[in-house]
Order: C-alpha cells, then sequence, then structure tokens
C-alpha cells in the first residue's frame, strides 16, 4: 500500500469550522525536507449564511437540543458547592423545549422564525438564554439546528422582605417556575403588606398536554376575603399564529381604601366578578406585519358594602356591565438584541416597532347591565431606533365609558422612554409619563407616590385628576459575579412628579415634589424567581416636615 492510500485510510476528525482533517501516524507517512510527519487538510465549505439558505430554499433537517446545567463545566470544577447544586437541579426536558418550537423537521428555513422562537424561549422563567443556529448542511439540501437554552433554579422555599413608600411587606412561598422539568408551574405562598395578608395556591402549565393550549388556576384566602381565578385559553403564541381562543372566570372579595397624603381615610368592601369569553382570527405575519380581528363577551360585576371599621362615607353603587366586544390588533415585526439595559448580564428582546390594539363593546340594560354604555379600550407602542444606540419608545393607553355623551371611569395614559448607551456598561435612562382621568368611578383613585415610581415620598401620597412623573437614571452594569449567582450593578437617580384637579376623597395636590438617590441592582444570575432586586435610598427634597429624610426601598422588578 502506498502512502497516498494510507493518507486516505485514515480516521476523519471534524473541526468546529467545518474542516475536515487527514491525519496520519508518524511512521505511516512520507517525512518532508524538514524530517516532519506531512498531514494534509482538506476544508469543505461552511454552513451558508441566512440568505443563502433562504434564497436556496433549504428546509430544517435534524433539531438538536441541548440544555446546559445550572453551573458550567469551568465553574462546577471550582468548588463542590456547585456540583451539588447541579446534582440537586431537575433540568428541563427536552421535550418541554421541542413544544414551544415554531418550526419544524422539513419546514422551510426562515430566520425570522428561529429569531421569534429565541424571544418565546427567553420569556420563559425557567430559562436564562436560548440560542437557536444552523450547524450543517447536508447535501439534501436541508439544514440541521441546534436550540441551546441554560437553566436557571426555579425551586424556590423561603422567605422574603421588602419595603416602598415607607410600608413593609413579607412574604413566605414555596414555588416552582418547572416542576419536574415539565415547564408546569405551582406556588404556595403567605404574604403580607399594606392592604392585606393572604394565603394562595396557584397552578399554571402554559403547555397542556404538549399542546399550546394553557391553563391556569389560583385560590386565596385573604385577611380581607377570598380570591379565586381560573382561565383556559390557547392565545396568539406568535406572530403567525392563525387564531385563538378562551375564557376566564375570577371570582374576588377584598376591601378597598382610598388614601390621602398616604394614608388611608376611607375603606370599604368590593366583591367583583369577571367572566371573558373571546377569541380572534388571523391570517399571519405578511409584510412584516400582523393583523388580527378579535371579538368576545364580557361580564363585570361590582357589589359593595359597608363591613370594614373605616367606612365614613357613602358607598358606591353597585355595577353590572354586560357586553360583547369586538376589536382589532396590529403589531409590527420589529425587534433588537441587546445586553445591558433593563437587565444585568442577559439577551434582551427589545420591540421597536409599531401596536395597535383597540376593542369597542356596548353594554345594555337589556343583557343586564345596570346603565347603558359604549365601553372603549386601546393600547399603543411605537419604538423607534436613533442610532448610536439610542432607544425611544412611546407609549398609549386608554380605559373608558361612553355614558350619556360624557367619559366615566376614563384614564389615559401617555409615556415616552429613552435610552442611550454611552458604553457597554453605562446606560442613560429618562422617561416621561402622565395620565388624565374623568369621572372615576368611587373606588378608583389616580395615585402617586413610592409605589409608583416617586421614589422618596410615602406610598399613594398624591391623588388627583391628572398626574406627571419625570425620571431619569444613570445605570450601570458591572462584570462582577459574587459566587457566581448575582450580577451586580447600580444607579444614581432623580425624580419629580405631581397631581392636578381634585380628589374629593383627599387633600389637594403639593405641586411638584423632587427626590434624589442612589440604588443597588442584584440580578438574579440563576434563579428565575424575578430579575433584577432594587435595594434603594431616595432623599425627598418637598414636601411636608411629616416625611422622612430619606426612604429605603427593596422590591424585586421584572427590569432595571
Amino acid at each position: 500500500m502506498n502512502v497516498w492510500t494510507k493518507l486516505l485510510i485514515t480516521a476523519l476528525l471534524i473541526t468546529p469550522s467545518g474542516a475536515f482533517i487527514a491525519c496520519a501516524r508518524a511512521d505511516d507517512t512520507e517525512r518532508g525536507a524538514t524530517g516532519l510527519p506531512i498531514v494534509f487538510s482538506i476544508r469543505l465549505p461552511a454552513v451558508p449564511t441566512d440568505e443563502e439558505l433562504e434564497s436556496q430554499h433549504a428546509c430544517i433537517g435534524q433539531i438538536e437540543v441541548e440544555v446546559n446545567e445550572l453551573f458550567p463545566d469551568e465553574v462546577r470544577a471550582l468548588a463542590a458547592p456547585y456540583r451539588i447544586a447541579n446534582g440537586l437541579h431537575i433540568a428541563t426536558r427536552k421535550p418541554t423545549i421541542t413544544q414551544q418550537l415554531l418550526f419544524h423537521a422539513g419546514e422551510p428555513y426562515k430566520r425570522s422564525t428561529l429569531d421569534e422562537t429565541e424571544r418565546l424561549l427567553r420569556a420563559q422563567r425557567y430559562l436564562r438564554e436560548a440560542t437557536i443556529e444552523p450547524i450543517r448542511y447536508n447535501d439534501d439540501g436541508t439544514v440541521d439546528v441546534r436550540v441551546r437554552v441554560h437553566d436557571v433554579w426555579t425551586l424556590s422555599p423561603g422567605i422574603s422582605f421588602g419595603r416602598k413608600g415607607g410600608k413593609n411587606s413579607t412574604r413566605f412561598e414555596f414555588e416552582d417556575t418547572n416542576v419536574l422539568g415539565f415547564g408546569k408551574q405551582i406556588s404556595i405562598s403567605r404574604s403580607s403588606d399594606v392592604d392585606r395578608s393572604a394565603w394562595r395556591l396557584a397552578y399554571t402549565d402554559p403547555h397542556v398536554l404538549g399542546s399550546w393550549w394553557q391553563l391556569s388556576g389560583a385560590r386565596g384566602s385573604l385577611s380581607d376575603g377570598s380570591e379565586t381565578s381560573f382561565a383556559l385559553a390557547r392565545p396568539f403564541y406568535s406572530l403567525n399564529s392563525r387564531w385563538s381562543l378562551g375564557g376566564s372566570f375570577a371570582d374576588v372579595t377584598s376591601s378597598v381604601a382610598r388614601y390621602s397624603h398616604g394614608e388611608a381615610v376611607d375603606r370599604f368592601q368590593m366583591r367583583e366578578r369577571n367572566f371573558d369569553l373571546g377569541g380572534g382570527v388571523s391570517s399571519g405575519l405578511s409584510g412584516g406585519w400582523t393583523r388580527r380581528w378579535l371579538a368576545g363577551v364580557r361580564h363585570q360585576q361590582r357589589s359593595f358594602s359597608d363591613t370594614t371599621d373605616l367606612w365614613r362615607g357613602t358607598l358606591p353603587e353597585d355595577r353590572t356591565l354586560t357586553y360583547p366586544w369586538v376589536g382589532v390588533e396590529l403589531i409590527e415585526d420589529s425587534y433588537i438584541e441587546t445586553h445591558n439595559l433593563n437587565q444585568i448580564g442577559r439577551t434582551e428582546d427589545v420591540y421597536l416597532g409599531r401596536s395597535l390594539r383597540a376593542q369597542i363593546g356596548f353594554a345594555s340594560e337589556e343583557l343586564g347591565s345596570t346603565r347603558d354604555a359604549l365601553m372603549l379600550k386601546t393600547a399603543a407602542q411605537m419604538g423607534t431606533a436613533l442610532g448610536a444606540d439610542q432607544y425611544l419608545i412611546h407609549t398609549f393607553g386608554l380605559d373608558a365609558r361612553l355614558e350619556d355623551g360624557a367619559l366615566r371611569n376614563a384614564v389615559i395614559d401617555a409615556g415616552t422612554s429613552y435610552y442611550r448607551r454611552h458604553s457597554a456598561r453605562r446606560v442613560l435612562f429618562a422617561s416621561v409619563t402622565a395620565s388624565l382621568a374623568s369621572q372615576l368611578d368611587p373606588e378608583r383613585q389616580l395615585l402617586l407616590g413610592g409605589d409608583n415610581g416617586l421614589r422618596g415620598y410615602p406610598l399613594r401620597y398624591q391623588s388627583g385628576t391628572a398626574r406627571a412623573l419625570f425620571t431619569i437614571e444613570e445605570r450601570l452594569y458591572s462584570n462582577w459575579q459574587p459566587l457566581k449567582l448575582f450580577d451586580v450593578g447600580a444607579a444614581a437617580f432623580f425624580d419629580a412628579g405631581r397631581t392636578w384637579g381634585r380628589d374629593p376623597f383627599a387633600a389637594g395636590s403639593s405641586g411638584w415634589l423632587k427626590d434624589i438617590g442612589v440604588g443597588l441592582r442584584l440580578g438574579s444570575a440563576r434563579s428565575g424567581l424575578g430579575n433584577v432586586l432594587h435595594v434603594d435610598l431616595a432623599f425627598p427634597l418637598d414636601g411636608g416636615r411629616d416625611l422622612d429624610s430619606v426612604q429605603l426601598l427593596v422590591e424585586t422588578k421584572r427590569s432595571f
């Protein structure tokens, strides 16, 4: 056998770049002038680009699913606690991932579909990251893809503490957002805050029997009432979904307080029962847009009683609204991937498109309503990339009843958020929000305080018929990850807000209220129990002598 034959029958090793390298033992190869063995390599073409795959009408071939452990190998080798955590953690099962894929073997390869699937997977609380990439292009015109996800710790037995607006809250819970790796959620909790204490049991199945149907239910025992809810729905789970259908029921009894300068001045009992049945149809994603036609029927009932010890005024009238409704939803397919914006160290999917959802219904006494009313509800968003890592996002919302030619229980919300990235670890954030109310129902107030953005003041401190809030914040994101458990960030902020108009149950406006402060941010790098822990110190710059000179706020939010 000559040397060329020996070279051809040697083992072929596939490198990550797709090259095939033919290797031979030194004693089986001819040696060059230097005396070193001669090694021949043959490089095959790399996987085509996304554009090339789509232009060649490639189809999906094999789908590989890779679920990374809680702590990767390089971390696990450092100490025994990481190995123990990996051993105790039940990994997400591969069928749990595959049932959420928007593509299947044999279907045309579309990068937009892979991107949307990544976004859908990253939205799950039990996953930290998700990437989907082509790994092989085959002779039959198919392309194999790999789905790689990163697990987080989802079992949470423990006690949590929060503070905002000068009031404390505590919570004891046992929660698992990925039961046995199947993606189901179950929790039992005991909570206590300024409004009430409660026991609550809840269950959610986001994929009933591996389908897109979702089932959820909750039962709560409150210090001032009770709670029961149930929902079964098949939502528009993707931009290309063609139909949705679902129904929900909720029955909640609790007390409602009306506030002035952060103190409850009136309280009464309210029972609210809601029933919804609706769905929609769509022709899917076309030309970068999705249009959906919606319809349904809704029943809302509220009844009031004076069973609390702080009732001082006239009770609201019992109210029933039963009405059919129709609506339309428009969504532009426009997302970007980024890091260190509203999260720390995670891939973020920021929506920079235009969207609109509008509904109109008619409540009639002939259908059992206590009044005739036109029911209006609208939500809209528009995002813009200004270049040089600058983003502008506008939002608008309207929720109202039109009765006898006048808007009642109407709230109009509008806001603008601005992001400017100075560097990979510094971002300037600013936002302006405003709300306008008209003839609110007696159980509803338009409030401003430490629980909704004015961090240096007590919760529910101001009330009126209009409000505005301005926030500017310099955000810092570090690469420090203590014990490989937390991502650390910080912020310096300034808030300014005020209300206008007179709430009949509260004191008049105090004008513009301002505060400054600093805060620590801890992102949960290995946990799915809440994205960012906020610890803020806020210093009020206005207000009366009854205010504390500093407010401590501790709370968990879904964003920075």
